[in-house]
């Protein structure tokens, strides 16, 4: 694609999907996964859905006032199900049009996180669309849900391969199934009307929704045609399995027999404490109150306040996947609006229930490649990322029992070897994500 200088231009809130935008204030949701027969049969359903699609302006507008949001998107072979002509549907970048599931190798997922493991259908061809309903309830939830199945049984054109509930551990905080607070550092967008916290870093509208100016100041070519893509951003979609009962175990092992050393440990893998405190910051405790402190609890770097890595390791969690002032190239950073948690929770000391629980989570960018597959590749899953030696993201990493893990300490490094997978990948795919207009275009509607 070629790119073209351009001035810069107002955010279109009318036209843009509230993720692109506004961070998600709503507890529980359903993901839904589906199968697009005929054009026409889909042109029929979205027609009929896309009135109900939540924009930035509706999300900015009513706030907490509004009790349920719907978002709709579509792989490459959803556009293609929906009619869309070869020639256009060839302008797509590579990573877009191939598809998650075909890049495994680049992104690391092989062996047990092969897309051939995967569950619900999401590695199949026959995944089309994706719609995603927030709520503050489940019985909100329920009620949209039984309504759109009703049309989908109506229409007899659209099937499901399969949905997926999440609801928020803890309703007043967000947390994961780990146990760690999350949603504290995300890049903030030019003109979405959010201010900055110290540490947060806002970026142009271009490094997340197409037809804006990046970083570059420059405005790149959209896909084909045009209205289409603009206002549109790509959507990441990753499913991870939680292994809770062994990262309890593995915090016992090399944490120590108190809870303290165990704390400890657990935040050495993230970088961070359980609470949010960032150990750039509360190196040696706890400190819940700089956590609850968004002036303060993201205001940190690496290259000058710990180079070695002694109060947070090089290779922890919140390190590999933003390595801030050490690697200071904003054009990879992504926004992750959503990290919903799904499954109940494992009751402390109990042992592996077989239950699956984890992390589902969308990051919305403007380049796959560019943001989501380089981080994957060349920093989460690169074992010389930063002069490393056989190390990857604890947390996020594939692992084998063959890479390591080490604790910066004086007068000697603590090195744990053979560190074990934590979390498995078992869903993913690649999205675009349109603008209102765009839903209505590929609707067949004026």
């Amino acid at each position: 694609m070629t790119n073209h200088p351009e001035r810069e231009m107002s955010l279109e809130f009318d036209d843009i999907q509230f993720p692109s935008l506004i961070p998600n204030t709503l507890s529980v949701g359903r993901l839904i996964w589906l199968t697009i027969k005929q054009p026409d049969e889909g042109r029929s359903w979205l027609a009929a859905l896309v009135k109900h699609v939540t924009s930035a302006e509706s999300a900015k507008t009513k706030g907490a006032d509004q009790d349920f949001r719907l978002c709709v998107a579509f792989t490459w072979n959803g556009l293609k199900a929906m009619g869309i002509e070869k020639d256009d549907l060839d302008t797509f970048p590579e990573d877009y049009r191939e598809g998650m599931p075909a890049r495994a190798d680049i992104l690391g997922d092989t062996g047990p996180n092969s897309p051939e493991k995967w569950v619900g259908g999401l590695s199949s061809p026959d995944l089309h669309a994706m719609v995603f309903f927030y709520a503050h309830d489940k019985e909100i939830r329920d009620k949209w849900h039984n309504e759109h199945m009703s049309k989908l049984k109506q229409d007899g054109g659209i099937s499901i391969l399969s949905w997926l509930d999440w609801a928020a551990l803890d309703p007043n905080l967000p947390r994961e199934h780990f146990g760690y607070r999350d949603r504290i550092s995300m890049a903030q967008v030019q003109g979405a009307g959010v201010e900055p916290t110290p540490g947060t870093m806002l970026l142009k509208p271009g490094e997340f929704i197409l037809g804006y100016e990046s970083e570059l100041g420059i405005v790149e070519s959209l896909p084909k045609p045009e209205i289409l893509s603009r206002n549109g951003s790509y959507v990441v979609y990753r499913r991870n399995r939680q292994h809770v009962s062994a990262f309890r175990a593995f915090l016992r092992e090399h944490g120590g027999p108190t809870h303290e050393e165990q704390e400890l440990m657990a935040a050495k893998l993230m970088g961070r404490w359980r609470s949010g405190a960032p150990l750039v910051l509360a190196p040696e405790k706890d400190d819940p109150e700089l956590a609850n402190d968004p002036q303060r609890n993201n205001n940190f770097n690496y290259k000058r306040m710990d180079p070695y890595g002694y109060a947070c390791p090089v290779s922890a969690h919140i390190r590999t996947v933003n390595p801030r002032d050490t690697v200071p190239d904003p054009r990879r950073r992504m926004v992750r609006r959503f990290g919903f948690t799904y499954g109940p929770a494992l009751p402390e000391n109990s042992p592996e229930d077989g239950t699956d629980r984890g992390m589902a989570s969308l990051f919305v960018c403007a380049s796959i490649k560019r943001q989501f597959e380089f981080i994957q590749q060349e920093w989460i899953q690169n074992p010389t990322f930063q002069e490393q030696m056989n190390e990857r993201d604890p947390i996020a990493g594939s692992h084998d029992g063959t890479y390591d893990f080490t604790i910066p300490k004086k007068p000697l490094a603590k090195k744990i070897r053979g560190l074990p997978s934590f979390t498995t990948v078992t869903g993913g795919s690649y999205f675009l994500m349109p603008g209102i207009k765009a839903l209505r275009f590929l609707a067949g509607l004026p």
